[in-house]
């Protein structure tokens, strides 16, 4: 896809900080880091968001994921990693090929800032319940 910043990253034709490629993945530095090591992970074939990848497409690009994340851990010894995908612009998304941050975490005031607003009062055991029944009879 000519339009996409991440394609015309894998192929050549914008420059990148890549860290890792095989057949399947391309991983390169985020060029706007929100700590040191920030690097993102993409498959090759240009897919939108987690919704339109091939479950052989998944598997491939999560197989490089301990691999990379292992090669991070060693080389700047991070307390910690967040692993994030967003799909959607409701979720955050702003380039549209599935893409995965590693993100290292070195202390809680790093540059990263997640929230996370638990929905204990409508989300109740016996909604949850129903929710995965639905998602059961769904798989």
């Amino acid at each position: 896809m000519v339009s996409c910043i991440f394609c015309n990253i894998i192929n050549g034709t914008i420059p990148s900080e890549k860290v890792y490629e095989d057949e399947h993945v391309y991983a390169f530095m985020d060029i706007t880091p929100v700590a040191k090591g920030h690097l993102l992970l993409i498959p090759k074939v240009h897919r939108e968001n987690v919704y339109d990848m091939m479950e052989d497409e998944a598997a491939n690009l999560f197989r490089a994921v301990p691999k990379i994340a292992n090669a991070l851990k060693a080389e700047f010894q991070p307390a910690g990693m967040n692993l994030l995908q967003n799909n959607g612009s409701h979720a955050g998304q702003t380039v549209y090929h599935f893409h995965l941050h590693f993100i290292p975490r070195y202390d809680e005031k790093d540059g990263f800032d997640w929230t996370w607003n638990p929905q204990v009062d409508t989300l109740t055991p016996e909604v949850i319940g129903g929710l995965a029944s639905q998602l059961r009879e769904r798989l």
